[in-house]
């Protein structure tokens, strides 16, 4: 494994630690270690910069589906300072994944995210 996979492999580590965390305390610690100060996240449902609001972003959804933990599927993928990754969202009690996606995400100097772009690929009705 190359010192580049590494890199895309942690960041990818890291953002789904942000997205993991319940506690807010524990969330803004995890999202300021995963995001640049000025970093930003852009989906059909949102587009916010600055750690309060990806927090949020990150709250809302904990708030729709408590219960359920992101998790990487397949390889994350990278070059330069650009990566892709797939993911789903996943019920700790029963196992479904109701929501799945795709994310590429661009790495400032310090392996930390800028900017993420975000896929819904798989979305329950009413959702």
């Amino acid at each position: 494994m190359s010192a580049n996979t590494d890199r895309y492999e942690n960041a990818v580590a890291r953002y789904l630690e942000a997205w993991n965390a319940r506690e807010p305390e524990a969330r803004a610690k995890a999202v300021a270690a995963a995001w640049s100060a000025d970093g930003a996240y852009t989906d059909p449902l949102a587009d916010v910069s600055g750690h309060e609001q990806i927090a949020a972003v990150i709250a809302a959804a904990h708030e729709q589906f408590p219960g359920f933990v992101f998790r990487l599927t397949g390889s994350v993928d990278g070059h330069h300072d650009t990566a892709r990754f797939a993911w789903e969202l996943v019920s700790e009690a029963d196992g479904s994944a109701p929501v799945a996606g795709s994310d590429v995400v661009t790495l400032d100097a310090d392996d930390r995210i800028r900017d993420v772009l975000g896929f819904l690929d798989r979305v329950p009705a009413g959702a």
